[in-house]
């Protein structure tokens, strides 16, 4: 007989050193640049990710960069120690810092929900009791011992029917034994005269 193959093993997996190093290069990117790359960091988790929300934050991290340049720029002072400059200063740094941070939990998050999700797909969900199991169709079993991907449809639930209370033995006897002695009464009555009696 042919099985599934191997599961994957249980527990914490550690990821791949491919991931691990895609993951410490773009941290240390915002870190090297002194933030000025914080959109690069955004973007890699844009393009991973592919949630709107990444989408939007890397759009604000590269206006965030434009906007922390352009105010150092502005700056008049000789030796760049206006206000414009400090604050340029502080806000590329606070962004590059927020967007390590908020990289690494996203990123960690992602791969862990997608191996997550992978090895749902190795292991049926666990029977509720209150629902009767599901026999697969034709259509939707696997071929081969390999899982199916894609979204398996729920067959419809029809409603049991509740069957009649049985009814206890003792009526039925009781039953009977009526029907007995309307009998025996039927019988033994007189016959019924049309004339008075004599």
């Amino acid at each position: 007989m042919h099985g599934p193959g191997t599961p994957p093993p249980h527990g914490h997996q550690p990821d791949s050193g491919g991931v691990m190093a895609l993951r410490v290069l773009f941290t240390l990117l915002p870190v090297l640049s002194c933030g000025l790359l914080a959109w690069g960091t955004m973007l890699r988790l844009a393009l991973v990710t592919r949630t709107p929300r990444d989408w939007w934050l890397t759009a604000a991290s590269g206006a965030g960069a434009v906007l922390w340049t352009t105010l150092s720029a502005a700056d008049t002072t000789p030796d760049n120690s206006g206000w414009q400059a400090n604050t340029g200063a502080i806000g590329t740094i606070l962004t590059g810092l927020g967007v390590c941070v908020y990289y690494l939990v996203a990123d960690i998050r992602h791969h862990e929900a997608r191996r997550a999700a992978a090895v749902a797909g190795w292991y049926p969900q666990p029977a509720s009791p209150y629902l009767p199991p599901q026999q697969p169709s034709r259509e939707t079993r696997p071929s081969y011992g390999y899982p199916q991907t894609g979204p398996q449809p729920a067959p419809p639930r029809t409603p049991e029917p509740t069957p009649a209370p049985p009814q206890p033995p003792r009526i039925g006897q009781v039953r009977a034994e009526l029907d007995e002695l309307s009998e025996l009464l039927r019988k033994q009555q007189p016959p019924h005269h049309e004339g008075p009696r004599q």
